[in-house]
């Protein structure tokens, strides 16, 4: 007979695992590595979150960050490329040092090639299920966006189309051409 296996909690995922080299996300409560994302994608998540960033804080809306850890449920940790907080959410006493405690209104995941539609949907899945408003999935090959938002139906926005911030970043638009520039 197997051994059982030991699940990890938020908690002890942050002790073992904040100071380790390499990518790490909990998936109920077993840890899974991933591999660092290549030039193409960091390009990408960069020029979002530089977008996001700057507008969201000029309009005092909350705050765009990139990597950080996000405990959607018990044993769950997700770090999306991109993510967006509201700022009526984050802490009085400040930004948490550990992960912060619940999704992000916004996240944001730039394709990898070695992604697979399962995980993307199982991603996408799991920010909406958490209480996400709103989940962008950029596609760097086509050069498009699949935009889900909670009760509503997705949106594919093509390179020519204006992404919007909609009810989260209002006035927010980017041209998703722009987000795949050279």
């Amino acid at each position: 007979m197997a051994a059982p296996r030991t699940l990890l909690t938020a908690d002890d995922f942050y002790r073992e695992y904040s100071s380790k080299e390499g990518q790490y996300e909990l998936v109920k409560g077993e840890v899974i590595t991933m591999a660092p994302p290549g030039f193409q994608h960091g390009d990408i998540q960069a020029e979002i979150a530089g977008l996001l960033r700057p507008y969201a804080k000029q309009h005092r809306l909350g705050r765009a960050i990139t990597e950080c850890g996000f405990i959607l449920e018990p044993g769950t940790v997700r770090a999306p490329d991109v993510a967006f907080v509201k700022q009526e959410r984050i802490p009085q006493e400040g930004l948490p040092k550990a992960f912060f405690e619940g999704p992000p209104d916004l996240a944001v995941e730039v394709v990898s090639p070695s992604d697979t539609a399962a995980d993307m949907e199982m991603r996408v899945h799991s920010y909406l299920e958490s209480g996400a408003s709103q989940v962008w999935v950029v596609y760097p090959e086509s050069q498009r966006v699949h935009v889900f938002a909670q009760g509503k139906a997705s949106v594919w926005y093509s390179a020519e189309d204006a992404l919007p911030g909609g009810d989260l970043l209002p006035g927010f638009s980017v041209l998703v051409g722009d987000l795949f520039a050279l």
